[in-house]
This record gives structure tokens, sequence and C-alpha cells, in this order.
């Protein structure tokens, strides 16, 4: 795919760079082991701002089908982020009165980790996933799910199929999307009139004050901004009502949104995110200098850690082979000389290495045959639900670190 250095949401020229984190392949690319001893594409791995609109975003090398047709993330694997999904449907059913005449689609429904809260609570509910391997899963667990990509077309089909929404679930795919608006599109034709689409993702402004690097990969298109969304859903008839921060993902916002002419009123916590942004200067181009000498500062540390470590006889491995971990130990050019193994409860992601620094993935309990003296926990956001579960490393004096947004070893 060609890259375009025009910004995607309102085609301005892109020229001022954030960070260039340099070439790295895609972050959920893992190598199978026999596909080990072959080469792997690389790509620039450069986030640019754009000074008309203010979005945050990467330029496109592949395409979503080459991305997410066949996809390594199954979101069930996280304990936290199942807790999360259920009490998400908790709160959705008790504040729109949601029951069994009503109806909830979940688009990038993934192995349907949400889903199976709003089917066990008696709710109707459609899965929209475009991996087939994934949506399998969750087929198999009884929720219904269409293997598509969503947008005017896939809304316009599933609307005539009777399929029209109360709620439309969007979690963490909005940063995935290049055509931005054909996506939001597909919301405003599937949407019921007073119908509700909620919209979770990374907050910018966290991902800037916590040099949160890391989640720069090229599956993330964009970087968002509670004012950029606002932006953006309005050029289609859709209305922010409300907003909620939450600490997923290092710091994350749930938009609630409807149609422009629907009788949901606008809360307090509204404005008070946007003024926010408005204070860290979101909205121009100062807010975004020195976030790319924080980085290198970042990686600077990392390496002197583990070098460190090499050099006193000590081993460390890493837990949670996540696509953040990917752009990290890219970035800083770390490999097995300095990671020996990365341990995650995904079997999916097992027996295989990781792309680029092709690090071997291992299972959690043969992570601690290995007693390791230090585990770097990648997945810096699930640092306390991982030392929970990896506790025995401490029996043999064994350390946790993290990189991001400082180097801390507890």
């Amino acid at each position: 795919m060609t890259a375009l250095r025009t910004c995607r949401l309102c085609g301005a020229r892109l020229d001022r760079s954030l960070v260039d984190l340099g070439l790295s392949p895609l972050a959920n690319a893992y190598v199978p082991a026999e596909r080990a001893n072959r080469g792997e594409m690389f790509h620039p791995l450069h986030a640019f701002v754009c000074e008309t609109c203010f979005l945050v975003q990467l330029e496109a090398f592949e395409t979503p089908q080459a991305i997410f047709s066949d996809y390594a993330y199954f979101s069930g694997f996280s304990a936290g982020w199942l807790a999360h999904a259920e009490a998400y449907v908790a709160a959705m059913q008790a504040r729109f009165d949601l029951g069994a005449d009503s109806k909830v689609v979940e688009v990038a429904s993934n192995d349907g980790y949400l889903l199976r809260y709003v089917v066990a609570r008696g709710i109707p509910a459609l899965g929209v996933e475009p991996a087939a391997n994934v949506a399998a899963v969750a087929r198999a667990r009884g929720i219904p799910t269409e293997v598509a990509f969503f947008g005017a077309e896939t809304a316009t089909r599933l609307h005539s199929a009777g399929h029209a929404a109360d709620l439309m679930a969007a979690n963490n795919v909005l940063a995935h999307v290049p055509d931005l608006h054909d996506f939001v599109a597909g919301f405003r034709i599937l949407l019921k009139p007073e119908g509700v689409a909620t919209f979770e993702f990374p907050h910018l402004l966290r991902m800037l004050e916590q040099h949160q690097f890391d989640t720069i990969y090229h599956e993330h298109f964009s970087y968002l901004s509670l004012g950029v969304v606002i932006g953006l859903l309005r050029q289609h008839g859709l209305r922010v009502f409300d907003v909620e921060e939450w600490p997923t993902h290092g710091g994350s916002l749930r938009v609630f949104a409807c149609h422009e002419g629907a009788a949901h009123v606008p809360t307090p916590a509204l404005e008070q995110v946007v003024l926010s942004e408005w204070s860290a200067q979101l909205f121009e181009p100062a807010g975004y200098a020195g976030f790319g000498q924080a980085v290198a500062d970042i990686k600077c540390a990392a390496l002197r850690f583990l070098i460190a470590e090499r050099e006193a006889g000590r081993t460390v491995c890493a837990y949670g082979a996540a696509a953040k971990g990917n752009t990290f130990l890219n970035y800083c050019g770390i490999g097995p000389e300095l990671v020996r193994a990365v341990a995650d409860r995904s079997p999916h992601k097992q027996e295989t290495q990781l792309p680029g620094s092709r690090i071997p993935v291992v299972s959690p309990d043969a992570l601690l045959a290995l007693r390791p003296d230090c585990v770097l926990i990648l997945p810096w956001n699930l640092k306390d639900e991982i030392a929970s579960e990896m506790t025995a490393i401490r029996d043999w004096g064994g350390r946790f670190v993290t990189a991001i947004p400082r180097l801390t070893v507890f």
C-alpha cells in the first residue's frame, strides 16, 4: 500500500513529526516455528501530528485486510480486561434499560469477550469481527458474529437484515481504522434514532504525559483526543454527550455518542475533559514538543539496565507478548541476548517468536522453570495483575521491572 503523507481526517499535509521509532514489523505478526528462518517485512514507524486538525497518526503501509484478517490477539486471556467488559455490560444495561427487546452490536468483537456478558443477560447481540480465526472462537461460544470489516456498506447490509442497534460498542478499534469517515458513517446508519454508541480508546493526553510510545504500532493508525473525536463524529451527524476516564491501557476514554437530534443530555464531564486537553495544548504544536527526546531517554535507560544485568550474569525474561512490547523491543534493539524469553498466557502465541526481536514466546510455567532473576513486564498497564500471577519468582529473590513511563524495579 502506498504511503500518503496527508491527514486521514482532514486531508492536510503531514509535516510535523511527533516521534520516529525507526523500522519495525507488524506488532502482531508473530513468527511460527516453520517460518523462523525466513525474513520479515519492516516498515517505518513514524508518528506525525496534523497541524490543521491535530490528529496524531501513522502513515498507512499495510491494509486492514493484511493486518486483521487473521489475527493473533484474543481479548479473553486478560482477567482484568474481562472484568472491565463485564462491568461495562452491567452499567450499560442499567443506564439505557437494555432488555430482551434491545439489540447490542459490538464492532471488532474479537473472541466474544464482551458479548458473552450481553448474551448471559438475555439481551440479543451481534458481533462484527474481521478476523475469521477469532470470530470462530466467539461463534463456538454461541455468540452470533458477522465476519466483516465495519463501515457504511456493512452497516447498510446489517440494518437491512434487522440489526439496528440500541447500543453499539467499539472498544479499542477506532484507532485501528485507516478510513475514519467510512467507519464512523456505519454507526450513523446502524444506530437507532435514540440509540447510543460508545467508543473506547487510549487517550492521547495520557500517552503524551506518560511517554507511552509503545502504544504506537502499525495496527494503530491514529492516536486520539476527545476534541478530535468530537469533530469526527460531528461530521457524520453524531453528537458526543458524555465521556468517562478509565485506567485501562494506561489511561483511556469511553465516549458516548448519539444522533444529533437524539434526546441524550450532555454531561459536565464532557467539558472537563475538553478543557484538560486545551490546557495541555493538544490543539497547538507546542503540546507535542519534547516527546521524542523523552522516548529516547527511556530507550537508553532500559538498555543500560539490561546490559548491566547481562554483565552481572543475571537472567532477564519478559512477560506479556503484547503488541506494545514489540514496539518497545524493536525500537530499543533488544533481542534474546538481553531478554531470554517472554511468557504469555495465550496458547496462540506460545511456541512462536516475537516479530523483529525473535525472542521466543513460552508459557508462564516454562518461564518460571527458567528461574529468571528479573521479569520485564511489557504490558506495563497490567503490571499488578502480572506480578500477582507470577509472584513465585520472588521465591528465589527475583524482581519485576517496567520501563514506561520510567524504569522501575520492584
